[in-house]
């Protein structure tokens, strides 16, 4: 494994700055009744930090630092035993098979092309002239990552896109579409970012935030993540249309040239085939349970009274995964073993590691400590607090992954914000964590279809750069309005 400089610099200020935390003689040393516990806690959340902001090691790694180092700090108190058991079970938390479930069920739709025909027939829908093309390339990449990772629905939309630029260019006599090429791949980047946002598995950072709330006494339903991050998918998704109309206009065809290709990418795909019929019956069903999740689990709460909504719903998405695991169509497995090596299973161990990190903090005192250091901002106008939170999340998720940047912002705004406007500052972090448009480094997304061709870094640079300011606007706004009203 090679290291660039600035993973070497991130890997020796992280050791550095775990050794000055633990040993060095600080107030976290001698915090009440938890003594040096806050001290262990800051120097493992700091070492980890650091290695997932700046990459030092692939980040699934970084993630199960605390199985070894919490037992080792003593981070939940002096016995080793209790303090390995406490950290595992994060590793094992509801919303880890919530999310294994739900990349199961998108693994079967990706393994019979599903996506590709909900796609390409959504496209059909909204028109195939220049602007509606493009509309339309927008709403349905948005659509496939309500349901599957971002990363996954940019490759398949990257494919689609560019045969139909190609089928426009050729209808044009080769003349090469720079300008209209490029809104239609920054499109299939921002919207995949977006689409992620709307429901709770549309990315990892989605399920990585409902645990986390979860893990503060404050449960978040199928339904009710859905009622904050749709409509803010479908008031940010015509914003992100309009900015890149801007730019692809100069050279867009003046008729409507796009039906051919459309039609030509349906014909490839034939009539629907039984494995799709099947997988798209086990995704209707799923996705329908889990909007009756938290009706669902009142029912059952006769008979199980710890039961939460996180367990029905972790319940529902492994059992749909069983079904196409187990379910024989076309002389194979509706899920086989193609399917199951798309899965990101890397992304388990990072929703566990941040679920243990939290844990440490909350549980070992340096969250009391934490919350006495940042009175300062509690004394913000309490929008400012939030729009502070927001822009904040923006501009970290521009330099670091979607999950360390969750991670690390939602430790430091719990402790920060006013209680009474915290659910809404945390939601907004939520929402804001996807929401970065201006580097290929920000998102997975953003790198795939910068390597089309059709995209530039200043370009990039100068739309995602306005799309962040009015992204970090939108979501404050739209959090300070719906959150309290749905919590």
């Amino acid at each position: 494994m090679r290291f660039t400089s600035w993973q070497i610099a991130g890997l020796f200020a992280g050791l550095v700055a775990f050794a000055l935390l633990l040993w060095a003689d600080t107030p976290l040393q001698h915090h009440g009744k938890w003594g040096g516990q806050p001290a262990a806690a800051a120097a493992i959340t700091v070492l980890m930090a650091l290695w997932w902001l700046t990459e030092a090691l692939p980040i699934h790694y970084t993630a199960c630092l605390p199985l070894l180092l919490f037992p080792l700090a003593g981070v939940f108190g002096p016995e080793m035993g209790a303090n390995f058991g406490r950290t595992l079970s994060s590793y094992f938390d509801p919303y880890i098979f919530l999310f294994a479930g739900g990349m199961g069920v998108a693994a079967a739709m990706q393994q019979h092309g599903l996506h590709r025909r909900i796609a390409l027939n959504i496209m059909r829908l909204i028109g195939t002239d220049p602007r509606r093309l493009l509309a339309g390339l927008l709403a349905s990449t948005a659509f496939i990552s309500l349901w599957i990772s971002n990363s996954a629905t940019a490759t398949m939309m990257v494919s689609i896109g560019l045969a139909v630029i190609a089928q426009l260019e050729s209808r044009l006599g080769g003349r090469r579409l720079h300008r209209y090429g490029m809104a239609v791949m920054l499109g299939i980047a921002y919207a995949a970012n977006v689409g992620g946002i709307g429901t709770k598995i549309g990315t990892a950072t989605n399920a990585q935030f409902c645990g986390l709330m979860e893990r503060i006494g404050i449960e978040i339903s199928f339904l009710k993540f859905m009622l904050i991050g749709f409509p803010f998918m479908l008031c940010f998704l015509p914003l992100v249309w309009w900015a890149l109309w801007s730019i692809g206009r100069v050279d867009a065809p003046c008729e409507d040239l796009g039906r051919d290709a459309l039609e030509a990418e349906l014909a490839q795909l034939g009539r629907m085939r039984p494995g799709e019929k099947v997988v798209l019956g086990v995704f209707v069903s799923t996705a329908l349970l889990w909007v009756m999740g938290k009706s669902l689990t009142d029912l059952l709460k006769h008979s199980f009274p710890e039961l939460a909504t996180s367990h029905v719903e972790a319940l529902i998405a492994m059992a749909a995964a069983l079904v196409l695991l187990l379910w024989r169509v076309e002389g194979g497995q509706a899920l086989g073993k193609a399917g199951l090596l798309r899965v990101p299973w890397q992304t388990l161990l990072l929703l566990g590691g941040s679920f243990a990190m939290a844990g440490g903090i909350q549980h070992s005192g340096l969250s009391d400590w934490m919350g006495g250091q940042l009175e300062g901002v509690r004394g913000l106008n309490p929008f400012a607090q939030v729009l502070l939170i927001s822009a904040a999340t923006v501009g970290l998720s521009a330099v670091a992954s979607n999950v360390a940047t969750i991670a690390v912002v939602f430790n430091i705004a719990r402790d920060a914000v006013a209680p009474a406007y915290l659910n809404t500052a945390l939601f907004t972090s939520a929402i804001a964590a996807s929401c970065d448009f201006a580097l290929p480094v920000g998102t997975p997304p953003n790198a795939i279809v910068f390597g089309s061709g059709y995209v530039t870094i200043p370009q990039m640079a100068r739309t995602g750069a306005l799309l962040d300011l009015v992204a970090a606007l939108l979501a404050a706004g739209w959090c300070w309005l719906a959150v309290p009203w749905i919590f």
